[in-house]
């Protein structure tokens, strides 16, 4: 049957637009991205399994360009679709963060760096830099690969905080892996990068490690 031949309220275009988006399941949401089904299955159909076969809705936004190729109805149109979808969702974030205190909107903060990190294959060490009313200056990528005490600086963290004329800062990495769960390497890290920039009187405010969904805060934690 196709969606049209659906109650109004079971389709999920009207039932957005009578109830709000929160009210759609993920496959509801992902059928009005899809627009049409394929042969044989709806849009609401072809979701689900889409699904299905990537576990779920995070995963199948964090798939590569090949991986989308090899699901039903995906294609370069599909994925670009989706990388624009994602990049809008970062911007609209990061425009929020420029214009409130980031300690008082922690849910954007958290928000944003999943988006920023946790599709990312290879570990990441970001340095998000904020003025002296906590708004956010900019966001710089110090370092990509393998996490440890020696590969990534303070001295190019306070170069950089100093560049932006940061008066604190908040630092995030992520943990491909999928556990966002804190190791000894990142605690010393954290520690060595907060008295370096202590030395120019620059505030350490968090240190965010993102794994998959979940992004852990050291202030909350306690182990800052």
């Amino acid at each position: 049957m196709a969606i049209t031949d659906w109650p109004e309220l079971e389709r999920p275009r009207e039932k957005l637009l009578k109830l709000g988006p929160a009210s759609l399941s993920d496959a509801e949401l992902l059928a009005i991205f899809l627009r049409t089904g394929v042969r044989g299955k709806s849009a609401v159909d072809l979701a689900r399994e889409l699904l299905v076969r990537c576990g779920s809705l995070g995963a199948l936004l964090a798939a590569k360009r090949s991986e989308l190729h090899e699901l039903p109805g995906m294609g370069d149109a599909k994925y670009s679709q989706l990388q624009a979808v994602l990049e809008m969702a970062r911007r609209a974030l990061a425009e929020t963060l420029r214009a409130q205190d980031a300690l008082s909107s922690p849910g954007a903060v958290r928000d944003y760096l999943r988006l920023a990190l946790a599709a990312r294959e290879h570990e990441v060490f970001l340095l998000v830099l904020l003025d002296a009313q906590n708004r956010v200056l900019a966001c710089e990528e110090v370092f990509r690969g393998t996490l440890t005490q020696t590969s990534v600086y303070p001295r190019e963290v306070v170069k950089c905080a100093l560049k932006h004329n940061a008066a604190a800062v908040i630092f995030a990495h992520n943990h491909p892996s999928g556990v966002a769960e804190p190791s000894h390497a990142d605690q010393v890290l954290t520690q060595s990068l907060k008295q370096a920039l202590g030395l120019v009187d620059i505030k350490v405010l968090d240190h965010f490690i993102v794994a998959g969904s979940a992004a852990l805060s050291f202030a909350e934690s306690g182990l800052l």
